[in-house]
């Protein structure tokens, strides 16, 4: 079949077009409707193809060209094809010239590829894919990490908030609990997902969950900056209060002037350790306490809220050559309370962190009842953060895993749950 006044004239030839032998059954060389130019084809930007009919229809022949390709069936026989590349009718191949792909331009042929690699912006490959190959995607790096500790929980693929809350709802309403869609619900969430199911829960059917309350000391003297500002900002969020007030409130002295200080979140995270600061500041905790009549509260204080948990690490390492004993107990023998389980708690942190809260959740099981508060504080904001090493250092200091002891002190559906996030 052929079209008046196609192909248009003046198009350069095709190196090698038409083959030896067979000129009769191919245009005339210069008339091909296709540039050879390397690069030129498919034209850069989304411009139109040279010679193309328009897109309403090649004058005179109504619905040219055909859907799903151009030429239309019937039209030019495909050029020789290098390398054994399959044949598309009337595309010449070659440095230069993409592979057409169905739905990728006009009628089937390739515009000029993009490609994101790694997460970055569009790379344009000038005159198609080389040599006619179409480049796998490069996958992105993956995030690194942040750090070492590792936890039992992660985020749930897929998170529906509301999805979440009606599950939750459908398994608490009417006649008897459905416990297992719960625990489904709650153990495999993260701390941020169950925030955002109880903001849902509480639009969806105004019924809140309730807040316990906060252990200070615990919460307050092992954060990390961040976590003890977002509290800060959740705390007056949620109860429209200011925390330091209500801390000024509720106690005094110098347990008062240490979780103070502990709520400004503004301890030295630099994880450098400066071994001649760590010497002046033994010196000075060693002259506070056990080098004097009477103890100077506020040299502690001032150290151990403001150092970074690496340096104090290495001031406690000092303090132990100067005073002949360690700073733990130096700090049992000048204080007592509060104020003398804070300093601890900070200074625990510091030397191992992973035990400090193993000693938490032992003695919250040990002995004649449970101490269900701590427990399931510690299990549930540890969750996603360190309780793998939690588990290892239970189980180094008790010879008894964190799992069994936790089976042999709850029960039912309660014990479940913290099975179900901690792991075996």
């Amino acid at each position: 079949m052929s079209y008046p006044g196609y192909p248009p004239s003046g198009y350069p030839g095709f190196p090698g077009y038409p083959p030896t032998g067979q000129e009769s059954a191919y245009p005339p060389a210069g008339q091909y409707p296709y540039p050879a130019v390397p690069g030129a084809f498919p034209p850069m930007g989304g411009g139109a193809y040279p010679g193309a009919p328009p897109s309403s229809g090649f004058p005179g022949v109504a619905g040219y060209p055909a859907p799903g390709g151009y030429p239309a069936p019937g039209g030019y026989p495909g050029a020789p094809q290098p390398g054994g590349m399959p044949s598309y009718p009337g595309v010449p191949t070659g440095p230069g010239f993409g592979v057409p792909t169905a739905g990728s331009g006009f009628g089937g042929y390739p515009q000029p590829p993009v490609q994101s690699y790694g997460g970055g912006g569009p790379a344009q490959i000038p005159g198609g894919y080389p040599s006619g190959q179409v480049p796998s995607p490069v996958p992105s790096q993956p995030a690194a990490m942040t750090q070492s500790y590792q936890g039992t929980i992660q985020a749930a693929p897929n998170f529906d908030a509301g999805k979440d809350a009606e599950i939750l709802r459908k398994a608490m309403k009417g006649f008897g609990t459905d416990e297992k869609a719960i625990v489904d619900v709650v153990a495999h969430r993260s701390s941020d997902q169950r925030q955002k199911i109880k903001a849902a829960f509480k639009t969806m059917y105004g019924k809140g969950a309730g807040t316990q309350e906060r252990v200070l000391i615990e919460i307050l003297c092992t954060r990390t900056n961040q976590e003890i500002r977002d509290i800060v900002r959740c705390y007056k969020t949620e109860f429209g209060r200011d925390i330091e007030k209500d801390i000024r409130a509720d106690t005094s002295g110098h347990f008062e002037r240490l979780l103070v200080s502990m709520c400004q979140g503004n301890r030295d995270e630099n994880q450098n350790v400066d071994y001649q600061k760590a010497q002046e500041d033994a010196q000075r905790l060693y002259q506070a306490g056990e080098g004097k009549l009477g103890t100077d509260e506020s040299c502690f204080n001032m150290v151990l809220a403001t150092r970074s948990f690496p340096q104090l690490k290495a001031t406690a390492e000092v303090y132990a050559k100067i005073a002949n004993r360690d700073l733990l107990s130096s700090i049992d023998r000048e204080f007592s309370g509060n104020v003398e389980r804070g300093l601890k708690a900070i200074l625990q942190c510091a030397l191992n962190r992973p035990a400090f809260f193993a000693e938490r959740l032992y003695h919250s099981m040990k002995g004649a009842g449970t101490d269900d508060s701590t427990l399931i504080r510690i299990i549930v904001t540890r969750s996603e953060i360190d309780l793998m090493q939690i588990k290892q250092m239970f189980t180094q200091l008790y010879q008894k895993t964190l799992a069994t002891m936790i089976a042999s002190d709850t029960s039912g559906d309660y014990r479940r749950l913290l099975l179900a996030i901690v792991g075996q």
